[in-house]
């Protein structure tokens, strides 16, 4: 694995590529190194510069590695000049890694046709380098490179692809948006968040159902929606009935072909009348996952719905030992969690652990107390 450590990066290389390992593992792949190098910014011709790209030869050689995954997008040409120099290694970029994971994982004909979508948009501008071994014959001044009406071809068999397939999207999501719309005066709810954080055991827990949970990044593609019933608040003995529907995980550095394919599932976000964004609050970056589903949620237009943070793991958590806040290395109690600043600087927040069942009743009153209190304003 390859990644370019750069002054405009917000996120520690390191986080990165060990977001990129779980990537590498998700898809079936053994990790065996890191490769970082400090630039002002990517090699516009190898991504890394000479001496790190030699460096990473030589390595490949000696271990007889046969994947190389760089940690960003890389340009066509960019490809062609690492393939050229680690000529028994196949290439692949961040992106690339994400929509092979994306392919193997796609159930339903929605995400199927979706990553085929999004796969055909990357491939259109990386054909030309498919045909360079046509090219390696001679030809002269004045002559069309051999390849370019095969290459031609494919480009307009691709594009009359994308088109078809934009258009069994639309279709299949003018039935969703029907489905949406029978669905009009019951309370729905959409669970967000990171990859791997929950979010499909949560839905479990809530809906009593059998959603599959696997420790992967983007086990779950599609948007499952499963009618979940809570106890009123305001009602004793009385149930409230709602929609609850799972989204796709979000990722760092999601590709934006990959979110423009999946703004259909993710419509079930932006129709919502509650946010639950799930967080794992054992992984030391919590905090840098928020923000990342923050943008995307800004993105496809759902920012501004109301939002409850459900801080899952929270036996799993560990205190940092270089923070003034805390004392020792052991998990906080409950109580401890709720007077944290965590809980402090994002309101309303409930503190669960889903895979052990703890703190779910209070993550269903607050669900109920958050739509009731919706409800109750919009009459005002």
């Amino acid at each position: 694995m390859v990644g370019v450590n750069t002054p405009q990066q917000s996120i520690p290389i390191e986080e990165t590529l060990a977001e990129l390992e779980q990537l590498v593992l998700t898809s079936g792949a053994e990790s065996k190194k890191r490769f970082i190098q400090n630039l002002e910014h990517p090699q516009p011709k190898t991504y890394v510069g000479k001496g790190k790209l030699e460096e990473i030869k030589q390595y490949v050689a000696n271990h007889k590695i046969d994947l190389v995954i760089f940690d960003d997008e890389l340009t066509p040409a960019q490809v062609r000049n690492i393939e050229s120099e680690l000529e028994n290694a196949k290439i692949l970029s961040r992106t690339h890694l994400i929509l092979d994971i994306f392919a193997n994982n796609a159930k339903t004909a929605q995400a199927k046709t979706q990553v085929e979508l999004a796969q055909s948009i990357f491939m259109l501008p990386r054909l030309t380098g498919m045909w360079t071994h046509l090219s390696k014959q001679k030809g002269g001044i004045g002559m069309k490179g051999p390849g370019e009406k095969e290459i031609e071809t494919d480009r307009r068999v691709l594009r009359d692809k994308i088109s078809l397939l934009k258009t069994k999207l639309q279709d299949i999501e003018k039935i969703g948006q029907t489905q949406r719309k029978s669905r009009d005066g019951v309370f729905r709810c959409a669970l967000v968040g990171y990859t791997n954080v929950g979010k499909s055991t949560v839905m479990n827990l809530l809906s009593r159902s059998d959603v599959l949970v696997e420790n992967k990044l983007f086990a779950t593609l599609d948007a499952t929606v499963r009618k979940v019933v809570i106890p009123h608040p305001d009602n004793q003995g009385g149930m409230l009935p709602l929609l609850l529907s799972d989204t796709v995980g979000f990722i760092r550095k999601l590709p934006t072909l990959l979110i423009e394919s999946f703004k259909s599932t993710l419509a079930e976000a932006m129709e919502t009348d509650l946010l639950i964004h799930v967080v794992d609050i054992s992984n030391p970056a919590f905090e840098q996952q928020m923000m990342s589903v923050k943008e995307i949620l800004h993105e496809i237009g759902a920012s501004n719905k109301p939002e409850l943070i459900v801080f899952n793991k929270i036996d799993a958590f560990k205190e940092p030992e270089d923070d003034d806040f805390f004392v020792g290395s052991t998990g906080l109690t409950l109580e401890q969690f709720e007077k944290s600043w965590i809980a402090k600087e994002n309101a309303p927040a409930v503190f669960i652990s889903a895979q052990n069942n703890v703190n779910i009743e209070k993550l269903r009153n607050t669900i109920a107390e958050l739509l009731l209190e919706q409800k109750r304003a919009n009459f005002r």
